[in-house]
């Protein structure tokens, strides 16, 4: 699919323009979530069959809602506000008409079971945080993708070894788009492409079902390879995107900016401000999400507030670090000069 949308991007200029938030100096088509929303929707209906996995229907419905609002957003750009509701309603197909939701807060602050109502508006907010959080970390090559996959994969080979392989099949339908898309933004330089915001809301709803469908099926941790702090799990798994995004907002919000405003504050800005490239930079960050994957399904048996402890305190470390070598990096160009 994607030799194909880039011939077509490139005929009809459809190009993400270089500014003063880029990160690239050359027009490069932004359509390659056109392919990953192909890709994924192809395979998964292929391979599923359509008859053993009810809620399909309902996130490929879900799916077409933000794929739209990805499309214009690339092509024309769209107000955050229409952005916003787009995404509300998606959400609400996948909550009311698939019936995924975070129904119980697994005893985290003394919560258990939700509320209907409660869990619709907290699901909500959880899809539109995930969302939106692998939307911002969509500025380097490699980087939304790279983590995409990790994540994707971490959740899918669970899904594989406890059974529940309509899962794994929508897990792995993405993961494969992801990779064929990785290869052509990292490596090609003859067909180079973007995701733009087609393909970061696509990945973003997608991750944001399979990670309360994993912290659903943990409700009642009772069955081999069962995880009794999946929230713990799940924000682990999701670290980059999320740590990043809170981080991030913070700054916003402290110099009196809307926490909407664009910027280069992320972590990527910073690591390329570091003198690393592109690749380099992506690599060590996805090399930190693994590590974050790794630690939390090792101490997966701690119970959520513990974990939750461990992984803030490194999700904080992680996130400040690149700043403090920034600092220390431009304090020493100072004194030199």
């Amino acid at each position: 699919m994607i030799p194909s949308v880039i011939t077509l991007a490139k005929e009809k200029k459809l190009y993400d323009e270089p500014n003063n938030r880029s990160s690239h100096t050359k027009v490069v088509p932004s359509l390659g979530g056109v392919a990953i929303f192909i890709g994924f929707t192809l395979a998964a209906l292929i391979f599923s069959n359509g008859y053993l996995i009810h809620e399909l229907k309902y996130i490929i419905a879900a799916t077409l809602i933000v794929f739209g609002l990805g499309v214009k957003d690339d092509i024309l750009a769209i107000s955050p506000k229409k952005k916003l509701i787009g995404q509300i309603l998606a959400a609400l197909i996948v909550i009311i008409l698939g019936d995924i939701r975070i129904s119980n807060f697994h005893g985290i602050l003394g919560i258990n079971e939700l509320n209907y109502v409660v869990s619709i508006l907290f699901t909500i907010f959880l899809i539109i945080v995930i969302t939106n959080g692998f939307n911002l970390i969509d500025g380097i090559d490699g980087l939304a993708s790279g983590i995409s996959g990790i994540c994707t994969m971490a959740l899918g080979i669970w899904f594989y070894i406890t059974g529940n392989y309509e899962f794994v099949i929508i897990a792995s339908s993405l993961l494969g788009a992801l990779i064929a898309f990785f290869r052509y933004n990292v490596f090609s330089q003859k067909n180079k492409i973007f995701m733009g915001d087609t393909g970061s809301l696509v990945i973003g709803l997608l991750i944001s079902i399979l990670v309360i469908h994993f912290n659903e099926l943990n409700i009642y941790p009772d069955f081999k390879y069962a995880i009794k702090s999946a929230p713990a799990v799940s924000i682990g798994i999701l670290a980059v995107p999320l740590f990043d995004t809170l981080r991030v907002m913070f700054i916003r919000i402290k110099n009196k900016k809307s926490p909407f405003q664009p910027d280069k504050n992320h972590v990527h800005h910073r690591m390329l401000s570091l003198g690393f490239k592109h690749v380099q930079a992506s690599c060590i960050i996805m090399t930190v999400n693994l590590f974050f994957i790794a630690v939390v399904f090792a101490l997966k048996d701690l119970g959520n507030p513990l974990l939750l402890i461990i992984v803030a305190l490194m999700g904080i470390f992680f996130s400040w670090f690149p700043s403090y070598l920034l600092h220390r990096k431009k304090a020493r160009e100072i004194q030199a000069a």
